[in-house]
């Protein structure tokens, strides 16, 4: 359980320096970090209910949440990609 705690503040971890950096582009790269941290707490939420450590009803409603946190992020890279002053 320690890594998926670990996973899961890895996210706002890097949201928050990736919003201290300078620039959109620096911005875009730590949310993408953070979306490596989100699929990494998808997998650690598969091993602990394929271990026992969550029933079938929390996984998926936890697996939900952080699917829905992965979209809002990479949405959010689109976005800032998207932009032309960020070329």
């Amino acid at each position: 359980m320690f890594h998926l705690r670990k996973s899961a503040t890895s996210i706002t971890s890097n949201i928050s320096e990736g919003c201290g950096r300078e620039g959109e582009r620096e911005l875009a790269r730590f949310l993408s970090i953070a979306g490596g941290s989100a699929s990494e707490t998808e997998y650690q939420l598969l091993l602990a209910r394929d271990l026992g450590y969550l029933n079938e009803e929390h996984h998926h409603q936890l697996d939900g949440q952080v699917n829905e946190v992965k979209r809002m992020l990479n949405s959010f890279i689109q976005t800032l990609s998207a932009d032309p002053a960020n070329g």
